[in-house]
């Protein structure tokens, strides 16, 4: 019996093919389309491979909780994480670090989009008229799709989101986000703005029934997050190198599928402010 329950949430977490100690494995937040995170990090995966010179894998996961679960069971060693997840991440391994973010993740920013039948137009102060109106947010999980908008609407509107919108939903990733305030199924949302101009691009986003009204102060978001022991299983130094390795990632067509400009270093302590955030809206203990 509790073989079975073991395998089936090996299998959930995307582990069928469980990692042997001379494989290096990371894993990413699901904030967007399933197939483009799968393209991209097979991707990095090749790239880590060749660059580290062993075995590296990517396993895919079903939500941002999956993938912190994953870090601090030692089912992964690597992890693009946002800001919040990678927080909560570090806080329950020992020594863990964050050693690369995307040189644009240094002065992130959150969207905030309108259905086209709101009437609301792009600000510069807070839209202050999304106030009754349906909203969605991204996951439960997410630093740009819910702690910072979060912490901007209780900030301005004076209360918790399901007391001043007339209804409160959580799509579970950005993409599902605007499609949901395009269909009009929810009146506003907040989004990831990488994932929206990405969205532009594949022309998923039509401007006559979706628009952004406002962008949030910039914060700290996106970085990889290595685990505090895993030179134990690659020996001294492997922290180093593979941080060299991510820095050193150039390739354009890689970078342009996070996207991001190039990737640079980063610390614990670039983070502390998305920790602020998080105590004073009740995030983090």
């Amino acid at each position: 019996m509790f073989r079975n329950i073991f395998m089936t949430a090996a299998m959930l977490l995307g582990l069928s093919a469980a990692a042997h100690a001379d494989t290096f494995v990371f894993t990413a937040i699901p904030d967007e389309d399933e197939s483009r995170l799968q393209t991209r990090f097979q991707k990095v995966a090749t790239y880590l491979t060749k660059t580290l010179g062993v075995d590296v894998k990517f396993i895919p996961v079903k939500s941002y909780d999956a993938a912190v679960t994953a870090f601090r069971n030692d089912q992964v060693q690597l992890a693009w994480f946002g800001g919040l997840s990678g927080v909560r991440a570090r806080r329950l391994v020992d020594g863990s670090k964050a050693i690369a973010q995307g040189y644009e993740d240094q002065f992130f920013v959150t969207y905030f989009i309108a259905n086209a039948s709101t009437g609301l137009n792009e600000s510069k102060g807070f839209p202050m008229g999304i106030k009754d109106k349906t909203f969605t947010f991204g996951s439960k999980g997410s630093t740009s799709g819910r702690l910072m908008p979060e912490f901007h609407i209780r900030k301005e509107l004076g209360g918790a989101p399901d007391k001043v919108f007339g209804r409160v939903g959580f799509s579970g990733d950005h993409s599902r986000t605007i499609a949901l305030v395009q269909s009009g199924a929810y009146e506003v949302g907040a989004t990831n703005y990488a994932v929206w101009e990405n969205e532009v691009k594949a022309g998923k986003i039509d401007p006559s029934k979706v628009k952004v009204i406002w962008k949030t102060p910039a914060y700290p978001d996106y970085q990889w997050t290595i685990r505090g022991d895993v030179e134990k299983k690659f020996g001294a130094g492997f922290t180093e190198k593979v941080t060299q390795a991510l820095l050193g990632m150039n390739d354009k067509d890689l970078l342009a599928s996070f996207p991001r400009k190039s990737f640079v270093p980063a610390s614990n302590a670039d983070y502390q402010p998305i920790v602020d955030t998080g105590k004073s809206i009740g995030l983090i203990d």
